[in-house]
């Protein structure tokens, strides 16, 4: 039965239907999709054990979107999610993905109204690079990044021996 809330409640069967006990109906994962884009709230629930598996669902969903090439998820995106699992960042990653895509769709109609499709492009391009700033800002230093700014800092000192040596020459041919 759906509860009284407006919330549809979807049952998931062992055998992977999927039971719209609003409708009464077996629905798809397509179907769920287009409830989702009409607003329509639902939960999904194990049919045997009641255990709440709406996230399991949902994220079924961005695979199988994702598997037909409508790819939103860029690899980097990923990369850095998944390194987050685990990490003392972990807890506070929902909160704000929930809070960046709330402000997203807040302002979606206006930017798009006011600015074009680019100007989303370009600020997804920038909550991108601000997320894996605060990412590796909470992330303790790798070995890796030891090595690299040794690298660098032996290329620095490499350049001013380099502009000293040019600066003797420099000296000496005049």
């Amino acid at each position: 039965m759906a509860k009284s809330s407006g919330k549809a409640t979807i049952k998931k069967y062992a055998n992977r239907r999927l039971y719209d006990t609003e409708s009464s109906t077996y629905i798809t994962l397509d179907h769920l999709a287009a409830m989702i884009k009409a607003g329509r709230e639902f939960e999904v629930v194990d049919a045997k054990t009641n255990e709440d598996i709406t996230r399991h669902v949902l994220t079924q969903i961005i695979v199988d979107e994702e598997a037909r090439g409508s790819t939103m998820l860029p690899v980097n995106f990923l990369r850095q999610l998944i390194g987050l699992y685990g990490n003392s960042m972990q807890g506070m990653v929902p909160q704000y993905l929930e809070a960046a895509m709330d402000a997203f769709q807040r302002n979606q109609t206006v930017m798009r109204d006011a600015f074009g499709t680019n100007v989303l492009a370009d600020l997804a391009k920038k909550n991108m690079a601000m997320f894996g700033e605060a990412s590796r800002a909470f992330t303790p230093p790798t070995k890796a990044d030891a090595d690299k700014k040794m690298r660098d800092d032996e290329v620095e000192k490499l350049r001013a021996e380099l502009a000293a040596l040019q600066a003797k020459v420099d000296r000496l041919g005049s």
